[in-house]
Protein backbone atom coordinates (compact mmCIF):
# COMPACT_ATOMS: atom_id res chain seq x y z
CA UNK A 1 0.00 0.00 0.00
CA UNK A 2 1.16 3.51 -0.77
CA UNK A 3 2.43 5.83 2.13
CA UNK A 4 -0.11 8.37 0.43
CA UNK A 5 -2.90 6.15 -0.07
CA UNK A 6 -2.53 5.32 3.53
CA UNK A 7 -3.57 8.84 4.38
CA UNK A 8 -6.36 9.11 1.88
CA UNK A 9 -7.62 5.98 3.24
CA UNK A 10 -8.00 7.82 6.91
CA UNK A 11 -8.73 11.77 5.56
CA UNK A 12 -12.96 11.39 4.73
CA UNK A 13 -13.09 10.08 8.49
CA UNK A 14 -10.79 12.73 9.83
CA UNK A 15 -12.06 15.33 7.97
CA UNK A 16 -15.37 14.38 9.09
CA UNK A 17 -14.48 14.49 12.90
CA UNK A 18 -14.60 18.22 14.11
CA UNK A 19 -10.99 19.89 12.75
CA UNK A 20 -9.14 20.58 16.57
CA UNK A 21 -10.28 17.51 17.63
CA UNK A 22 -8.78 15.63 15.00
CA UNK A 23 -6.00 17.92 15.39
CA UNK A 24 -5.77 16.28 18.71
CA UNK A 25 -6.20 12.85 17.58
CA UNK A 26 -2.95 12.95 15.09
CA UNK A 27 -0.62 14.68 17.45
CA UNK A 28 -1.26 12.30 20.33
CA UNK A 29 -1.84 9.56 18.54
CA UNK A 30 1.60 10.36 16.89
CA UNK A 31 3.02 10.90 20.50
CA UNK A 32 1.82 7.50 21.70
CA UNK A 33 2.79 5.65 18.44
CA UNK A 34 6.35 6.83 18.81
CA UNK A 35 6.66 4.92 21.94
CA UNK A 36 6.14 1.54 20.84
CA UNK A 37 9.27 -0.24 20.58
CA UNK A 38 9.86 -0.37 16.91
CA UNK A 39 7.45 2.04 15.63
CA UNK A 40 10.05 5.23 14.81
CA UNK A 41 11.72 3.07 12.50
CA UNK A 42 8.17 1.70 10.85
CA UNK A 43 7.23 5.34 10.51
CA UNK A 44 10.75 6.01 8.99
CA UNK A 45 10.26 2.98 6.42
CA UNK A 46 6.80 4.24 5.38
CA UNK A 47 7.04 8.34 5.14
CA UNK A 48 11.27 9.26 5.79
CA UNK A 49 12.98 10.78 2.80
CA UNK A 50 15.89 9.65 1.16
CA UNK A 51 19.21 11.92 2.29
CA UNK A 52 20.39 13.46 -1.51
CA UNK A 53 23.37 15.74 -0.74
CA UNK A 54 21.89 18.03 -3.62
CA UNK A 55 19.50 19.07 -1.02
CA UNK A 56 21.67 19.39 1.28
CA UNK A 57 21.60 22.81 3.08
CA UNK A 58 23.94 24.18 6.18
CA UNK A 59 22.32 27.30 8.01
CA UNK A 60 22.76 28.40 11.23
CA UNK A 61 25.64 26.45 12.22
CA UNK A 62 22.90 23.64 11.72
CA UNK A 63 22.53 20.98 8.78
CA UNK A 64 19.51 20.33 7.10
CA UNK A 65 19.11 17.30 4.84
CA UNK A 66 16.86 19.10 2.68
CA UNK A 67 14.82 22.63 2.66
CA UNK A 68 11.28 21.17 3.99
CA UNK A 69 10.53 21.49 7.34
CA UNK A 70 7.06 21.58 9.22
CA UNK A 71 5.84 25.43 10.69
CA UNK A 72 5.03 25.90 14.45
CA UNK A 73 1.63 25.51 15.24
CA UNK A 74 0.70 21.72 14.50
CA UNK A 75 2.92 20.52 17.65
CA UNK A 76 2.00 23.03 19.96
CA UNK A 77 3.49 21.45 23.03
CA UNK A 78 5.88 19.18 21.99
CA UNK A 79 3.91 16.07 21.98
CA UNK A 80 5.00 14.23 18.94
CA UNK A 81 8.71 15.28 17.98
CA UNK A 82 10.03 12.02 17.61
CA UNK A 83 7.09 10.49 15.48
CA UNK A 84 7.19 14.01 13.62
CA UNK A 85 11.22 14.00 13.27
CA UNK A 86 10.93 10.28 11.51
CA UNK A 87 8.28 11.46 8.67
CA UNK A 88 10.59 13.29 5.81
CA UNK A 89 10.58 16.37 7.50
CA UNK A 90 14.40 17.85 8.19
CA UNK A 91 13.80 20.41 10.88
CA UNK A 92 10.41 21.31 12.30
CA UNK A 93 9.13 24.14 15.12
CA UNK A 94 7.76 23.47 18.14
CA UNK A 95 5.13 25.57 20.11
CA UNK A 96 3.95 28.04 19.85
CA UNK A 97 4.87 28.39 23.62
CA UNK A 98 4.27 30.94 26.55
CA UNK A 99 5.60 30.95 29.67
CA UNK A 100 2.33 30.06 31.32
CA UNK A 101 -0.53 27.45 29.89
CA UNK A 102 -3.21 29.22 28.77
CA UNK A 103 -6.45 27.93 27.16
CA UNK A 104 -6.57 30.16 24.12
CA UNK A 105 -9.93 31.47 22.59
CA UNK A 106 -13.45 29.78 22.78
CA UNK A 107 -13.98 27.00 20.47
CA UNK A 108 -14.63 26.38 17.65
CA UNK A 109 -11.56 28.63 16.39
CA UNK A 110 -9.96 26.27 13.59
CA UNK A 111 -12.13 26.07 10.34
CA UNK A 112 -11.31 23.84 6.95
CA UNK A 113 -11.61 25.10 3.82
CA UNK A 114 -11.61 22.02 1.94
CA UNK A 115 -11.81 23.47 -1.84
CA UNK A 116 -10.04 26.67 -0.80
CA UNK A 117 -7.27 24.16 0.51
CA UNK A 118 -7.34 26.39 2.96
CA UNK A 119 -7.20 26.63 7.42
CA UNK A 120 -8.47 29.37 9.58
CA UNK A 121 -7.67 29.59 13.04
CA UNK A 122 -8.66 31.72 16.28
CA UNK A 123 -6.97 29.40 18.49
CA UNK A 124 -5.16 32.39 20.52
CA UNK A 125 -1.73 30.65 21.40
CA UNK A 126 -3.99 27.68 23.74
CA UNK A 127 -0.44 25.77 25.04
CA UNK A 128 0.48 24.15 27.99
CA UNK A 129 3.43 26.66 28.67
CA UNK A 130 7.38 26.45 28.63
CA UNK A 131 7.48 24.20 31.90
CA UNK A 132 5.92 22.24 30.50
CA UNK A 133 7.33 22.24 26.99
CA UNK A 134 10.22 21.61 29.09
CA UNK A 135 9.67 18.55 31.10
CA UNK A 136 8.62 16.64 27.94
CA UNK A 137 11.47 18.11 25.81
CA UNK A 138 13.51 16.87 28.64
CA UNK A 139 12.81 13.11 27.96
CA UNK A 140 13.58 13.41 24.33
CA UNK A 141 16.76 10.90 23.95
CA UNK A 142 19.23 12.80 20.80
CA UNK A 143 17.42 14.49 17.78
CA UNK A 144 17.24 13.11 14.52
CA UNK A 145 16.19 16.45 13.11
CA UNK A 146 17.12 20.63 14.02
CA UNK A 147 14.01 21.42 16.29
CA UNK A 148 13.18 25.21 16.67
CA UNK A 149 10.91 26.72 19.91
CA UNK A 150 8.56 29.12 18.70
CA UNK A 151 8.08 31.58 21.49
CA UNK A 152 5.44 34.11 22.08
CA UNK A 153 3.35 36.09 25.07
CA UNK A 154 0.75 35.21 27.04
CA UNK A 155 -2.11 36.62 26.73
CA UNK A 156 -2.89 39.17 29.65
CA UNK A 157 0.94 40.28 29.56
CA UNK A 158 1.12 44.03 28.02
CA UNK A 159 3.18 44.73 24.97
CA UNK A 160 5.13 46.98 27.28
CA UNK A 161 6.10 43.86 29.47
CA UNK A 162 5.91 41.38 25.96
CA UNK A 163 9.98 41.43 26.30
CA UNK A 164 9.39 39.49 30.20
CA UNK A 165 7.59 36.88 28.67
CA UNK A 166 9.57 35.99 25.30
CA UNK A 167 12.28 36.13 28.59
CA UNK A 168 10.83 33.48 30.14
CA UNK A 169 10.47 31.21 27.36
CA UNK A 170 14.10 31.42 26.06
CA UNK A 171 15.70 30.90 29.79
CA UNK A 172 13.42 27.75 30.29
CA UNK A 173 13.73 26.09 26.77
CA UNK A 174 17.49 27.16 26.26
CA UNK A 175 18.81 23.35 26.17
CA UNK A 176 16.03 21.92 24.11
CA UNK A 177 16.21 24.01 21.44
CA UNK A 178 18.36 23.67 18.48
CA UNK A 179 17.26 27.44 17.38
CA UNK A 180 14.27 29.85 18.91
CA UNK A 181 11.52 31.92 16.55
CA UNK A 182 10.07 34.85 17.92
CA UNK A 183 6.78 35.20 16.93
CA UNK A 184 4.90 38.75 16.96
CA UNK A 185 2.80 38.37 13.68
CA UNK A 186 0.05 35.77 15.17
CA UNK A 187 -3.13 37.69 14.55
CA UNK A 188 -5.08 35.98 17.32
CA UNK A 189 -3.20 37.58 20.44
CA UNK A 190 -4.87 41.18 21.09
CA UNK A 191 -1.68 43.96 19.33
CA UNK A 192 0.57 40.96 19.09
CA UNK A 193 1.30 42.73 15.66
CA UNK A 194 1.67 46.30 17.11
CA UNK A 195 4.94 44.32 18.20
CA UNK A 196 6.39 44.46 14.84
CA UNK A 197 6.82 47.75 14.31
CA UNK A 198 8.76 51.39 15.70
CA UNK A 199 11.00 50.96 18.60
CA UNK A 200 8.73 47.81 20.42
CA UNK A 201 10.33 45.57 17.74
CA UNK A 202 14.15 46.73 18.66
CA UNK A 203 13.66 46.43 22.16
CA UNK A 204 11.70 43.00 22.23
CA UNK A 205 14.38 41.75 19.60
CA UNK A 206 17.60 43.36 21.71
CA UNK A 207 15.97 41.98 25.06
CA UNK A 208 15.44 38.29 23.51
CA UNK A 209 18.96 38.23 22.33
CA UNK A 210 20.07 39.64 25.45
CA UNK A 211 18.64 36.53 27.21
CA UNK A 212 20.26 34.12 24.40
CA UNK A 213 23.11 35.48 25.48
CA UNK A 214 22.63 35.09 29.78
CA UNK A 215 21.78 31.46 28.68
CA UNK A 216 24.43 30.39 27.06
CA UNK A 217 26.99 31.80 29.17
CA UNK A 218 25.49 29.99 31.98
CA UNK A 219 25.27 26.79 30.03
CA UNK A 220 28.48 26.77 28.82
CA UNK A 221 27.35 27.15 25.08
CA UNK A 222 27.37 29.41 22.17
CA UNK A 223 24.04 31.12 21.93
CA UNK A 224 21.51 29.66 20.05
CA UNK A 225 20.42 31.52 16.45
CA UNK A 226 17.48 33.34 16.86
CA UNK A 227 14.62 33.89 13.82
CA UNK A 228 11.73 36.52 13.56
CA UNK A 229 8.26 35.46 12.27
CA UNK A 230 6.56 37.99 10.69
CA UNK A 231 3.36 38.32 9.41
CA UNK A 232 2.26 38.73 5.02
CA UNK A 233 -0.13 41.72 6.14
CA UNK A 234 2.31 44.34 5.88
CA UNK A 235 2.95 47.19 3.12
CA UNK A 236 6.92 47.45 1.23
CA UNK A 237 7.73 50.54 4.38
CA UNK A 238 7.05 48.15 6.91
CA UNK A 239 8.95 45.48 5.47
CA UNK A 240 12.23 47.70 5.04
CA UNK A 241 11.90 49.16 8.40
CA UNK A 242 11.21 45.29 9.93
CA UNK A 243 14.44 44.16 7.80
CA UNK A 244 16.33 46.29 9.33
CA UNK A 245 15.40 46.32 12.98
CA UNK A 246 15.67 42.44 12.52
CA UNK A 247 19.39 42.91 10.61
CA UNK A 248 20.45 45.72 13.53
CA UNK A 249 19.47 43.42 16.75
CA UNK A 250 22.16 40.54 15.56
CA UNK A 251 18.77 38.05 14.65
CA UNK A 252 19.75 34.83 12.46
CA UNK A 253 16.96 35.46 10.27
CA UNK A 254 13.43 35.89 9.29
CA UNK A 255 10.23 33.36 8.59
CA UNK A 256 8.33 34.79 5.92
CA UNK A 257 4.99 34.54 6.80
CA UNK A 258 2.82 33.46 9.22
CA UNK A 259 -0.94 33.67 8.69
CA UNK A 260 -3.31 36.34 7.03
CA UNK A 261 -6.04 38.64 7.92
CA UNK A 262 -6.97 38.90 4.13
CA UNK A 263 -9.26 36.52 2.64
CA UNK A 264 -9.18 37.29 -1.20
CA UNK A 265 -10.56 34.88 -4.02
CA UNK A 266 -12.31 32.48 -0.78
CA UNK A 267 -14.89 30.19 -2.20
CA UNK A 268 -16.28 28.48 1.31
CA UNK A 269 -18.83 29.70 3.88
CA UNK A 270 -15.72 29.41 6.63
CA UNK A 271 -14.50 32.22 4.67
CA UNK A 272 -16.35 34.97 7.20
CA UNK A 273 -14.73 33.26 10.24
CA UNK A 274 -12.41 35.79 12.33
CA UNK A 275 -8.59 34.42 12.28
CA UNK A 276 -5.66 33.76 10.94
CA UNK A 277 -5.70 32.04 7.25
CA UNK A 278 -3.30 29.61 5.89
CA UNK A 279 -3.31 27.35 2.78
CA UNK A 280 -3.14 27.35 -0.97
CA UNK A 281 -4.19 31.31 -0.90
CA UNK A 282 -1.14 32.20 0.79
CA UNK A 283 1.12 30.68 -1.64
CA UNK A 284 1.41 34.05 -3.55
CA UNK A 285 1.32 36.98 -0.93
CA UNK A 286 4.21 35.07 1.30
CA UNK A 287 6.27 34.48 -1.92
CA UNK A 288 6.00 38.31 -2.75
CA UNK A 289 7.01 39.07 0.74
CA UNK A 290 10.13 36.53 0.51
CA UNK A 291 11.63 38.14 -2.65
CA UNK A 292 10.68 41.92 -1.30
CA UNK A 293 12.58 40.48 1.84
CA UNK A 294 15.85 39.46 -0.19
CA UNK A 295 15.85 42.57 -2.25
CA UNK A 296 15.70 45.21 0.68
CA UNK A 297 18.59 42.87 2.21
CA UNK A 298 20.36 42.14 -0.80
CA UNK A 299 20.27 38.48 0.36
CA UNK A 300 22.43 39.04 3.57
CA UNK A 301 20.29 37.07 6.06
CA UNK A 302 18.67 34.00 5.66
CA UNK A 303 14.83 33.33 4.99
CA UNK A 304 12.46 30.81 5.64
CA UNK A 305 9.58 30.81 3.68
CA UNK A 306 6.25 29.47 4.68
CA UNK A 307 2.91 29.54 3.20
CA UNK A 308 0.79 27.94 1.28
CA UNK A 309 3.21 25.20 0.12
CA UNK A 310 1.89 22.24 -1.51
CA UNK A 311 3.92 20.93 -4.21
CA UNK A 312 7.41 20.88 -4.84
CA UNK A 313 7.05 23.74 -7.09
CA UNK A 314 5.53 26.28 -4.68
CA UNK A 315 8.59 25.40 -2.82
CA UNK A 316 11.04 26.10 -5.36
CA UNK A 317 9.28 29.31 -6.10
CA UNK A 318 9.80 30.23 -2.77
CA UNK A 319 13.37 28.73 -2.85
CA UNK A 320 14.13 30.92 -6.03
CA UNK A 321 12.54 33.78 -4.41
CA UNK A 322 15.22 33.34 -1.83
CA UNK A 323 14.00 31.36 0.82
CA UNK A 324 16.91 29.30 1.75
CA UNK A 325 14.51 26.49 3.57
CA UNK A 326 10.96 26.14 3.78
CA UNK A 327 8.01 24.82 6.08
CA UNK A 328 4.76 23.17 5.41
CA UNK A 329 1.40 22.91 7.80
CA UNK A 330 -1.73 23.30 5.76
CA UNK A 331 -0.93 21.05 3.52
CA UNK A 332 0.26 18.28 5.60
CA UNK A 333 -3.38 18.65 6.91
CA UNK A 334 -5.04 18.08 3.62
CA UNK A 335 -2.49 15.92 1.85
CA UNK A 336 -0.48 14.05 4.68
CA UNK A 337 2.82 13.52 5.34
CA UNK A 338 3.80 11.69 1.89
CA UNK A 339 3.43 15.09 0.58
CA UNK A 340 7.25 15.72 1.93
CA UNK A 341 8.25 12.40 -0.11
CA UNK A 342 6.58 14.41 -3.42
CA UNK A 343 8.27 17.63 -2.94
CA UNK A 344 11.69 16.26 -2.08
CA UNK A 345 11.56 14.03 -5.63
CA UNK A 346 10.09 17.35 -7.21
CA UNK A 347 13.15 19.34 -6.05
CA UNK A 348 15.93 17.48 -6.97
CA UNK A 349 13.69 17.43 -10.69
CA UNK A 350 13.37 21.29 -10.45
CA UNK A 351 17.28 21.20 -10.03
CA UNK A 352 18.02 19.26 -12.71
CA UNK A 353 16.00 20.80 -15.03
CA UNK A 354 17.33 24.52 -13.99
CA UNK A 355 20.77 22.83 -14.20
CA UNK A 356 21.77 23.14 -10.66
CA UNK A 357 23.71 20.98 -8.24
CA UNK A 358 22.68 21.74 -5.13
CA UNK A 359 19.67 23.51 -3.85
CA UNK A 360 21.73 26.51 -1.88
CA UNK A 361 22.85 27.94 -5.99
CA UNK A 362 18.98 28.21 -6.70
CA UNK A 363 18.20 30.12 -3.73
CA UNK A 364 17.57 33.95 -4.60
CA UNK A 365 18.12 32.83 -8.65
CA UNK A 366 15.04 35.33 -9.47
CA UNK A 367 17.10 37.79 -8.36
CA UNK A 368 20.26 37.20 -10.32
Amino acid sequence: MSNSLLYQMAKPFLFKMDPEAAHHLIIDGMGTAAKIPGMPSILSAVWGTKSSPELAVDLFGLHFNHPIGLAAGLDKNAKAVTGLSRVGLSFMEVGTVTPKGQVGNDQPRLFRLPPDEALINRMGFNNDGADAMSERLSKLRGRRIPLAVNIGKNKLTSNEDAADDYRACVRTLFPYGDFFVVNISSPNTPDLRALQHGDELRNLLDAVRDEMQKQAERHGEMPKPILVKIAPDNTEEQLAYMAEAIQLSGMSGIIATNTTIGRDGLTHKNAGEAGGLSGRPLANKSTEIVRSLYKITQGKLPIIGSGGIFTAEDAYEKIRAGASLVEVYTAMIYKGPSLLKEIHGGLLRLLKQDGFSRITQAVGADHR
